[in-house]
């Protein structure tokens, strides 16, 4: 109850601030798709905020003024413009050195620390860090001088490839997060942040939900706190495999970093990659463009990777579908053009065979004959101008369907065997045989693989046999009638049928397909067959459904 109050709560602020809200998924998208036309809005806002305080830092000599500006520029920048960000707590540092304020200087560190974890740049932030003498810090900054150093272990454990330098950060972040849990106090952010990782990480759902509805009640629509505390609640339902509620989130979070003007963000990469495998293609592609140009604006790194892992496959995807959507109307123009000729010949017959009538006024009675008997013959080659044309159509549907598949399929294949390519090369450049060895004993790849082929199979003979299913129930009998979980998923039974509709009988043949031994393919086929009610002629049967 108390979850369903927050997500009420969570609609209430949206529909305030908009004017219009819908729980849906649709209405959503469109209130994301608003706020993506209008984002420049946003950002200059923001814009003229900092304009305001850099004429106040103008206006003043005093360095602990313009310390507390540049401080409030650093702060509009952080999550803005990374360069900028930077380029303002460098400032800040040299102030405060000038000021031979040892509190400053450390404060603005440990600033310039976080702004460096959260863009994925973690050595330099724990090279930054160890300037700081821990014994000097106030009891004010100790808690940011941990949670800078755990974030900076954590992120150099979760990236490095090396097992010993992965084992130590691991026991630093650990070191650091429980030192700076045994500090903070309880149902603050951080500690409900801390706990809410460590439910996730163990999988306790449940909980991790629980902590993330508080967490929840102490942010609002439009700030940084919401877009991540959204973002984090995508991954509990990601883990869940509640895809729907996972968009209905990541939309909040997206929405939420538009309005703050955040351009460091992973909501919208991460609702784009959802979307392409959904297949649909032209909002991943808007959506994942959207997210590469606010993360080069940011100078992200850590975006820009996820960013590249997607966008090829996106983009080309949007292309491909690009070229058929082409291709097609091309084809209905020649087609448009072929029947303009034939109707500009009908109406020049028709013409000229007035004109006959008109001059053979005494043939009147026989002229008229014979253009009944035209009109009938075009009628009739116009009946089977139609009928061909529907045929036509069927076949390059057909055709279209499976060459689009093998051509997605092809370059999907490709684009794999260049990754496997690189990341050999990768070990063998990095002298890893024995990551190698692991790497070619797996048969994920191959299961992978082999899961994909069945459903690009299962598609595509749907795609052209949609009763195929309905058909070979009718060959069965009552008591082992066929159903299907999913009705775009055939089963290994109903696969080797469609392989024999296909034309392929040879159990040798099937089993090789199906990547199944010869005596699993035989066992099967002799199942069904006992199922059927005409077991003889069955498979003969199968091949006219």
């Amino acid at each position: 109850m108390k979850t369903l109050k927050i997500i009420f709560g969570i609609i209430a602020v949206v529909l305030f601030q908009n004017n219009v809200w819908a729980q849906d998924l649709d209405s959503l998208t469109k209130v994301l798709e608003t706020k993506m036309s209008n984002h420049k809005v946003f950002e200059l806002q923001k814009e003229e905020r900092i304009k305001k305080l850099l004429a106040q830092s103008n206006k003043t000599n005093d360095l602990k003024r313009q310390y507390e500006i540049t401080n409030a520029v650093f702060e509009e920048y952080q999550f803005y413009s990374f360069n900028d960000a930077l380029q303002y707590i460098e400032k800040n540092i040299q102030i405060a050195e000038t000021l031979n304020n040892d509190l400053l200087v450390n404060e603005a560190i440990l600033k310039m620390g976080l702004l460096l974890v959260n863009t994925g740049r973690f050595k330099e932030s724990i090279d930054a860090l160890s300037e700081i003498d821990r014994k000097t810090l106030p009891e004010s900054l100790i808690n940011n001088y941990f949670i800078a150093y755990e974030e900076g272990y954590s992120g150099l454990a979760y990236n490095t490839a090396v097992k010993r330098s992965q084992l130590n950060y691991s026991e630093l972040y650990t070191a650091y997060k429980d030192s700076l849990y045994a500090r903070i106090k309880p149902n603050t952010e951080e500690a409900l942040r801390i706990k809410e990782k460590e439910y996730r990480d163990s999988r306790n759902l449940e909980m991790a939900f629980t902590v993330n509805t508080q967490r929840l009640e102490m942010v609002e629509m439009g700030s940084r706190g919401f877009s991540l505390v959204t973002f984090e609640r995508s991954l509990l339902y990601q883990l869940n495999n509640q895809i729907a509620k996972q968009k209905e989130y990541l939309m909040l979070s997206a929405i939420s970093d538009i309005q703050a003007a955040v351009k460091d963000n992973a909501s919208m990469g991460t609702l784009a990659k959802i979307l392409f495998i959904e297949g649909d293609i032209d909002r991943a592609h808007q959506y994942i463009n959207f997210s590469y140009d606010d993360a080069e604006f940011y100078n992200s790194q850590l975006r820009f990777v996820d960013i590249a892992n997607n966008m090829p496959l996106i983009t080309k995807a949007y292309e491909q579908k690009s070229i058929k959507q082409k291709n097609k109307l091309q084809k209905s123009l020649i087609f448009i053009s072929i029947l303009a000729t034939f109707l500009l010949i009908a109406v020049y017959l028709i013409v000229k065979q007035v004109k006959k009538v008109s001059i053979a006024r005494n043939n009147l009675k026989a002229a008229n004959e014979q253009l009944k008997v035209f009109n009938e013959k075009l009628n009739t080659s116009n009946e089977d101008l139609k009928r061909l044309y529907f045929e036509l159509s069927e076949v390059d549907k057909v055709k279209e369907h499976y060459i689009g598949s093998f051509l997605n399929l092809y370059s999907e294949y490709i684009d794999k065997l260049d990754v496997y390519r690189k990341l050999v090369r990768k070990y063998v450049n990095a002298n890893q045989m024995n990551a190698l060895l692991k790497l070619s004993k797996s048969k994920q790849f191959i299961d992978e693989e082999l899961e994909i082929f069945n459903r690009n199979f299962d598609s595509s003979f749907l795609h052209i046999y949609p009763n195929f299913l309905i058909d070979v129930n009718k060959l069965l009998k009552p008591e082992h009638q066929i159903e299907l979980k999913s009705n775009d998923e055939l089963n290994t039974e109903l696969r080797i049928l469609a392989l024999i509709k296909l034309g392929i009988n040879n159990s040798s043949r099937i089993a090789k397909i199906l990547r199944y031994s010869v005596n699993t393919i035989y066992n099967y086929r002799a199942a069904i067959n006992k199922s059927a009610i005409d077991k003889e002629n069955f498979e003969e049967m199968i091949k006219s459904v």
